[in-house]
């Protein structure tokens, strides 16, 4: 498996499809996560290769996330992210913070944690969320990263929180992963 497969699978990389969405601030670390966020989770992707994904503390409502691939050569690529987050309305959501070359803002993305122990990671979908900002329902304009289209969004996360916890906008969340807790 690539290093890169692990780089798109991962809780907090949330890129998909070369597609994201970026803020210009993040969420404030105001919130601890859940504690069934806290420890390690495994999926197969859709090549069939293994991922692995550590959380845990790196301080006062801030987290780290570990992530990488089940081979020997990936233990090196092992890709590693803080993020806060917050709960609002039905929703759990992560920010992280972006590498310079992803315009170095801050991209966030939905969780959920199952009655079946399994976490469950949602990035924005990238055309839906343009269309908004074409429509002024949010501020913000689309630009351009190695890895593709993205959209950087300007509105207060006041704004953004009120548009995403709207039950009618559910379908701006696009499903990217699905772990299962690890049995060791």
């Amino acid at each position: 498996m690539k290093a890169w497969r692990v780089a798109v699978a991962a809780l907090f990389c949330l890129l998909l499809n070369g597609c994201l969405v970026t803020f210009k601030d993040p969420i404030p670390a105001n919130e601890a996560a859940p504690m069934p966020l806290l420890g390690e989770w495994e999926r197969q992707d859709e090549w069939g290769d293994h991922q692995y994904l550590s959380v845990s503390r790196a301080g006062s409502n801030v987290y780290k996330a570990r992530a990488w691939g089940g081979s020997e050569e990936e233990l090196k690529d092992i890709q590693e992210y803080g993020f806060t987050v917050a709960h609002h309305g039905r929703r759990w959501y992560v920010s992280a913070g972006l590498p310079k070359r992803l315009g170095a803002n801050f991209a966030i993305a939905g969780f959920e944690l199952t009655t079946g122990n399994e976490l469950v990671i949602y990035n924005l979908d990238v055309e839906r969320i343009l269309q908004e900002v074409d429509g002024e329902v949010l501020q913000g304009q689309p630009v351009e990263t190695p890895e593709g289209e993205a959209v950087l969004v300007t509105s207060p996360l006041e704004k953004v929180f009120a548009y995403l916890d709207d039950q009618a906008n559910s379908d701006v969340f696009v499903e990217v992963a699905r772990y299962q807790r690890s049995a060791e």
